[in-house]
């Protein structure tokens, strides 16, 4: 060999494995981030998820958790990479090659790999998203809804990972050549990572923290919006999660240092626990970034079952099969043609009512924000006339329900669900408007019925609703339909077609978000100049605007303010008026768990590649293959097992706490009870599939180590 190029061409050919690991780490940390925010940013998404709402939100939390893991175990990657070259590094230097030539030569090697590794899991981490959002459509549901798009700027995060990458590569590369010491540089590779002893109260205060830092922080945005009136800046909240993060690290410190056992088996473990501590530092990093991966992946895997199971016990809770309301001044049908059309498709109907309701005002207190030198406060200002709510009378509300309500003059009681759940709705209104004649009640709320057809109804007395509805005309009157079924299973076509023709036979002036308030409207327009939920606003406000071609889609059936009620369909078309949600939120757990997957791989990998002289000078020294298997098993055990133990329990209790403090007087209800246990069956699913990963990188590491299973 007479080039210089030709001795460092030589020994990539002696190290193809490193270079293959750090390609690899690269390729498929760009891969799953780019796979990640081509289905973010896709506009079939974003036509669903809408700006500000919760999902959106939980999407990007979830994707921030992504980009901070895949950013992490790339740079420990690169890292171990340059590690281990550092001893040719430093041969290099010492026979005499200049520190220009070094990083020449390993520059440009830095260079293709990332380059080409970085293209290649940009380039099919498009057509990977296609790929299985097309597996999700042939699985779960295809509709039209689900075609997928995608927007060419989703690439624009994509190449910033991928810069970020590679500026952080040849950083660290160009740093580990420009080291002075020789001798350092050789023995870089043989340094071990040590964490220094930790006591054991780190265990227990750690989980404390974990626990009172998770608190902290859900509750932390509530009590600066609910008790001082502040809208706390961005991100603001997120310090108070601080603790928990703070007792995460003390739990894995622990962990790796101390284990879980006391000093029981300190003996029996004492290689394993002393070889992890060696690499400790490191492979804390690497398990508190699976940590926040298993959580932010169970996130998304409990999206579907919370939702799925709530809403198919509402759909079983709800006292009729049918139920709609339509506008007064609409030509929707009522009886004579439903029991027609139920003829025509064999359904037998076995009772039916229909009674009128009124739009009527009611006082309250309204939400002023205002901006100040601390940021956005709020503050409350009673109104008289606040915005507007659907009354029944008495007599009717009997009708339709079969329960008599005794209402005296001047009283009224609101209508919340079966499980007591308000949902934003107040049914404490002290004072009635008719709107447009400005005949005032004064009336005294009493307690709240429950009756999920009637969800967010004022019920009152027959005098006063005939009194009050005097002079309204049609467009401030509406009709209320329930009717049961035989058989009502079997009545999908019949639903379908009932649901078809009150929506042709609807005008476009109450296609309108459900929000829409005709009263709220009159005031905006008299302050701003317009109302943001008008058609012509809507769009650009960020909320859906209702169109009746696209009546199947989840933003008509979720956000029309006449939506009908009908339990077949709803219970039939869940998947496909939610399959976006629903997809999006399994692609993110898959895209998460794979992230999971393939560190805890590569991190039990390079524990057992650090420490192979270790195990082949026990195997000389005469410990039998049962003690080494125990060793090696002690530690990829820490490393799978920890971080699924804290993530799952973590974003469990998580939930739990969600469930408990969002609103409801029962606490945790029935249905969330049951989501609850739907999402302990996909944590025994999720745990079946990390067991089988683990036992196959355990076979890999004593594969590779030479002992036998």
């Amino acid at each position: 060999m007479r080039h210089f190029s030709e001795v460092c061409a030589l020994m990539r050919r002696k190290n193809k494995k490193q270079y293959a690991l750090l390609a690899g780490c690269c390729f498929f940390s760009v891969l799953l981030i780019t796979a990640y925010v081509c289905m973010m940013r896709a506009p079939t998404v974003l036509n669903v998820l809408p700006e500000g709402g919760d999902s959106r939100k939980q999407v990007m939390m979830i994707f921030a958790l992504a980009v901070i893991g895949c950013a992490v175990f790339t740079t420990y990657a690169a890292g171990l990479f340059l590690r281990q070259k550092s001893r040719e590094t430093g041969v290099l230097l010492a026979l005499g090659a200049s520190r220009a030539q070094v990083w020449g030569e390993l520059g440009r090697e830095l260079g293709v790999l990332s380059l080409g590794s970085c293209a290649a899991g940009a380039a099919l981490g498009g057509p990977l998203a296609w790929v299985l959002w097309q597996f999700f459509r042939l699985a779960v549901v295809d509709s039209e809804e689900m075609r997928l798009t995608f927007d060419p700027s989703a690439y624009v995060l994509s190449l910033a990972f991928s810069a970020f990458v590679m500026v952080m590569i040849f950083f660290l590369g160009r740093r580990s050549v420009k080291r002075t010491n020789i001798i350092d540089i050789v023995q870089e590779s043989h340094k071990s990572e040590p964490i220094r002893d930790v006591p054991r109260w780190y265990g227990p205060v750690g989980i404390v923290l974990l626990a009172l830092g998770g608190f902290l922080g859900y509750m932390s945005s509530s009590f600066f919006i609910l008790v001082l009136h502040w809208y706390p800046p961005e991100g603001l909240t997120a310090v108070f999660y601080v603790p928990a993060l703070i007792g995460l690290y003390m739990i894995l410190l622990h962990t790796v240092v101390n284990g879980w056992n006391g000093k029981k088996k300190l003996y029996r473990d004492l290689i394993a626990t002393s070889q992890m501590r060696f690499q400790g530092r490191q492979t804390v990093r690497n398990m508190l970034v699976m940590t926040l991966l298993i959580a932010g992946a169970y996130f998304g895997s409990f999206y579907a079952p919370m939702l799925g199971t709530g809403s198919m016990m509402g759909y079983d809770r709800r006292p009729v099969d049918y139920a709609y309301h339509f506008r007064a001044d609409q030509d929707i049908p009522l009886e004579a043609e439903v029991r027609a059309l139920a003829e025509e498709y064999g359904v037998t109907i076995t009772d039916f009512a229909a009674v009128p309701m009124l739009r009527l005002a009611v006082d309250g207190n309204d939400h002023i924000e205002e901006e100040g030198p601390v940021g956005t406060t709020w503050r409350t200002e009673y109104l008289e006339v606040l915005n507007s709510n659907l009354f029944l009378s008495a007599s009717g509300y009997e009708a339709l329900t079969g329960e008599r309500v005794d209402l005296a003059p001047g009283e009224i009681r609101g209508v919340l669900d079966a499980e007591g759940t308000a949902l934003g709705f107040r049914p404490d209104a002290t004072l009635l408007t008719n709107y447009l004649t400005k005949e005032r009640l004064a009336v005294t709320p009493l307690e709240p019925l429950r009756y999920d057809s009637l969800f967010e109804r004022y019920v009152m007395n027959d005098g006063d609703f005939a009194r009050l509805g005097a002079g309204l005309p049609d467009e401030w009157r509406e009709t209320q339909v329930c009717f049961n079924v035989e058989n009502c299973a079997g009545t999908y076509e019949f639903a379908k077609a009932l649901f078809n023709e009150i929506v042709d036979r609807s005008t476009l002036d109450v296609a309108q978000f459900d929000g829409w308030d005709p009263v709220v409207r009159d005031r905006d327009i008299a302050k701003d100049g317009f109302y943001f939920l008008d058609r012509e606003n809507c769009g650009s406000a960020g909320f859906t605007v209702i169109d009746y071609g696209q009546r199947d889609s989840s933003a008509f059936r979720l956000d029309w303010q006449y939506m009908p009620e009908f339990r077949i369909l709803d219970k039939m078309d869940f998947v496909k008026t939610l399959a976006v949600f629903l997809i999006l939120f399994v692609f993110i757990a898959v895209v998460c768990f794979s992230a999971v997957f393939v560190i805890a791989y590569t991190r039990c990998m390079t524990i057992a590649l650090t420490n192979a002289k270790v195990y082949d000078d026990l195997r000389h020294l005469g410990a039998s293959n049962a003690y080494l298997r125990r060793s090696v098993r002690g530690q990829v055990k820490r490393v799978f097992l920890v971080p699924a133990l804290v993530g799952t329990g973590l974003i469990y209790a998580f939930y739990v706490m969600i469930m408990y403090f969002n609103g409801s007087p029962a606490g945790i209800t029935s249905s969330e009870a049951a989501g609850l246990l739907t999402a302990l069956a996909v944590i025994a699913a999720v745990s079946a599939l990390m067991v089988g990963v683990y036992r196959l990188t355990l076979a890999q590491v004593c594969r590779a180590l030479g002992i036998r299973r």
